[in-house]
């Protein structure tokens, strides 16, 4: 993901909210840290700043992961903190203008408030969902299923019409090499200069046309031609494998992001399915089709 980075004393709107509420939340004049082992950074106004509120924002404005540490003697973090700085200050004078009575102010709080209390149990909820157990049994399944199928290495040669893909047909039964002779004739601008090689991949990843003409070709096998998206082609079956499925490591993070993905994903079912929701919006109607032209002559 590329960092979305901002100057340091430019302030959003959806910033200044944050920012709003967050002063709105201290004033119990509560200064205990707000973390195991946090640092205080700064004070403002007798208000303190510690680490975590840095690398929250941080966090927030997707300079570094929310698993990443943040050196507190870092330019990054001496920049952050100024602009939390800059948030305070921002915020305590927005309250003594008494910005934030008005009924505009109050709803754009409480949406704050909200978003950072449905994010803090979802965090919760995905916490609870990502365990170590959890990836190990979702991997162990992915491998059980990974030993049933097989990837197949292919090369291609791709041409614009029939005649022309015949005409590949031919010269390869002369004895010509394919790997020479997609060199020359393909118009597949990814895989000609490598001979074709399309590398191993399970059918299931395929094109349908590729899949069903692959199905059940063994190595060696010369298929094609056949018709696809890009054109005429002509495919070699270099060889057969069972998948090789990936390490543990390799496959946590897509792991990772699907049980993130299907606890947020239950969590809202059950919401959803015990509260009463009344969305007062027209039903959608579908676009009108387009009225026939007339026909020539007309």
């Amino acid at each position: 993901m590329t960092p979305f980075r901002r100057s340091s004393r430019l302030l959003t709107a959806a910033v200044l909210t944050a920012a709003l509420s967050t002063a709105a939340c201290s004033r119990s004049g509560d200064n205990r840290p707000p973390e195991q082992g946090d640092k205080a950074v700064a004070t403002v106004q007798d208000e303190t700043i510690w680490a975590s509120d840095v690398k929250r924002e941080a966090v927030a404005q997707g300079l570094i992961g929310e698993d990443e540490a943040l050196d507190t003697t870092s330019d990054l973090f001496r920049r952050v903190l100024d602009e939390v700085i800059d948030q305070k200050l921002l915020a305590g004078e927005a309250q003594r203008r008494r910005l934030d009575s008005s009924p505009l102010a109050q709803r754009r709080l409480e949406a704050t408030r909200e978003r950072i209390l449905g994010d803090m149990l979802v965090e919760s909820v995905v916490n609870k969902a990502v365990s170590d157990q959890a990836v190990q049994t979702l991997y162990n399944e992915q491998l059980r299923l990974a030993k049933t199928s097989e990837e197949i290495r292919v090369r291609l040669i791709l041409s614009r019409t029939k005649p022309e893909a015949d005409a590949v047909i031919g010269i390869l039964g002369q004895g010509a090499g394919f790997e020479a002779v997609a060199a020359e004739r393909s118009i597949d601008e990814a895989t000609r200069f490598s001979g074709g090689d399309l590398g191993y991949s399970t059918l299931d990843v395929m094109p349908q046309a590729y899949a069903d003409a692959l199905r059940d070709k063994p190595a060696g096998a010369t298929v094609g031609p056949f018709q696809t998206e890009g054109g005429w082609a002509v495919l070699r079956v270099e060889d057969r494998r069972k998948e090789n499925p990936p390490t543990l490591e390799q496959a946590r993070p897509q792991i990772v992001r699907y049980l993130t993905y299907e606890g947020v994903r239950q969590l809202l079912e059950q919401l959803r399915g015990k509260a009463k929701v009344d969305v007062r919006l027209p039903a959608q109607t579908p676009p009108a089709s387009p009225a026939p032209s007339a026909p020539p002559g007309a």
